[in-house]
């Protein structure tokens, strides 16, 4: 597996985001707080982490919902997944909402997202007067369900 080298400040008191296993594609982000952050139900809040990152050009980090979070306390990310460009120098911040019929808790250093880090391709588009036809087509939402 390739790799790429990623230029970043952590003002956090907590360590780098890393890989928790071998296969793993994304990093967790961990809020970096003064004091816990009380999200009633659908209150959302923007949750910084203390972390700027410099990424190359032709690369994005995008910032998704942890699986664990989300069934267990019903919390999430909101513009999922938040795109950081490379051109971005600011600190990266969470989104996060609860969805959740009861009052939930932030504290400092609890794991609140994943981060990963991918390449992206510019389109260069090609102005025509047709495309090509598909089996699809004009089929849209939910095309390949119940009728």
């Amino acid at each position: 597996m390739s790799k790429v080298i990623v230029r970043i400040i952590n003002q956090s008191t907590h360590p780098l985001p890393a890989y928790a296993t071998d296969g793993a594609a994304g990093m967790d982000l961990r809020a970096f707080l003064e004091q816990p952050v009380v999200l009633q139900p659908m209150e959302r809040s923007l949750v910084p982490t203390g972390l700027f990152i410099e990424l190359p050009d032709g690369f994005e980090a995008q910032v998704r919902p942890r699986r664990g979070l989300a069934l267990k306390q019903g919390i999430t990310c909101l513009n999922s997944p938040g795109t950081v460009d490379a051109d971005y120098r600011g600190e990266i911040k969470v989104i996060l909402i609860n969805l959740s019929k009861e009052e939930q808790v932030i504290n400092n250093g609890d794991r609140i997202a994943q981060m990963v880090v991918g390449k992206v391709e510019r389109v260069q588009w090609e102005a025509v007067n047709e495309i090509s036809v598909t089996s699809r087509n004009e089929g849209g939402f939910g095309h390949t369900g119940k009728n």
